[in-house]
């Protein structure tokens, strides 16, 4: 019977390995549900990644499965083994394709970090943090006189190049402290223990943290930032999906960092709407509450209450002057 070549049953074996990888790698289910513009970018990456890694998985131990049963010890043979000192072809091979590998998958890897706004355009800063220095001093006044020393690109993730130059449609002030993220919205005033955004919008996220590091990382969103004490640091991103998803501080920040959790909960445009008038009104009745009372005069003193005395905001203002004559 005549024997295989080995050359094809290299290719057969590469073309199972090939089709089986590539299925692996395109219908796992290790990633959370997509709910980001970036998150796209960041799984089409670890698919590319995790392929490679199940190919050389199959190779590497298909190899050493092959040669035990293959190359096994027979009973009664006690023969030394052949004498190999090596193949210079197989050891250019194996260290030729893994570098062409590494460069390819570093290229890639700065593309989408590029394209998630993680670089900005040259003498472009994505925002600009000023380096304040002490009146007086003359060498802080020739530093202020020079735009590139006082100024510095914010850290993190910025405009991505299709927005950029754009100012966000919704920013929001985050800041981390032992063991909780505080969200305050500039624009409203409103500030909430959660993050609350519409769908679509493109939001920018300015990080804060009070005492020591802190991570915001969002698995949905594909997104994680450090939030550094002192140093501002910036998250860009824009929604797809409505729902509620998990915030998870991603660094250990102390002996309670594993509850220093909250969440992110993406509206449809007319819920957002809904959220930010019911909390305007909710902070202006809180406001109210917090007057103080020896500052009102005695009608606006009683007036929220007027209903509980059955009484009327006329009658209630005759007695007031009545009261005041006398």
């Amino acid at each position: 019977m005549q024997q295989v070549p080995v050359s094809l049953w290299t290719l057969v074996a590469g073309i199972v390995v090939t089709a089986i990888s590539i299925w692996i790698g395109q219908n796992h289910t290790l990633l959370p549900v997509q709910a980001s513009q970036q998150a796209p970018l960041v799984d089409g990456f670890f698919n590319v990644m995790f392929t490679i890694a199940i190919a050389l998985f199959l190779v590497v131990e298909g190899t050493i499965v092959i040669f035990l049963v293959k190359y096994r010890r027979r009973r009664g043979d006690d023969t030394d083994g052949l004498p190999v000192e090596g193949n210079l072809p197989l050891e250019v091979f194996w260290t030729a394709i893994p570098t062409i590998i590494v460069l390819c998958l570093g290229i890639y890897s700065v593309d989408v970090f590029n394209r998630m706004g993680g670089f900005e355009a040259a003498g472009h800063p994505h925002s600009v943090a000023h380096v304040h220095h002490s009146s007086g001093s003359a060498i802080a006044a020739t530093l202020n006189d020079t735009p590139e020393a006082t100024t510095a690109p914010t850290i993190g993730f910025g405009a991505s190049p299709t927005t950029e130059g754009k100012p966000a449609d919704l920013v929001v002030d985050v800041q981390g402290m032992q063991y909780a993220w505080i969200f305050n919205y500039p624009e409203t005033g409103i500030t909430s223990g959660e993050l609350h955004i519409p769908v679509g919008a493109d939001v920018q996220l300015n990080l804060s943290a009070t005492d020591v590091i802190h991570s915001f990382w969002v698995p949905n969103f594909r997104l994680k930032q450090d939030a550094l004490p002192g140093i501002p640091t910036q998250l860009r991103f824009v929604a797809t999906k409505p729902g509620t998803y998990p915030v998870v501080c991603a660094e250990l920040c102390g002996g309670y960092h594993g509850s220093m959790r909250t969440q992110v909960i993406v509206h449809t445009p007319e819920e957002y709407q809904s959220w930010l008038t019911e909390n305007q009104v909710a902070q202006k009745q809180h406001q109210v509450v917090a007057v103080n009372p020896a500052e009102l005069s005695t009608s606006e003193f009683l007036a929220p209450h007027i209903h509980d005395m059955g009484i009327s905001a006329a009658t209630l203002k005759s007695v007031v002057m009545a009261g005041n004559r006398q």
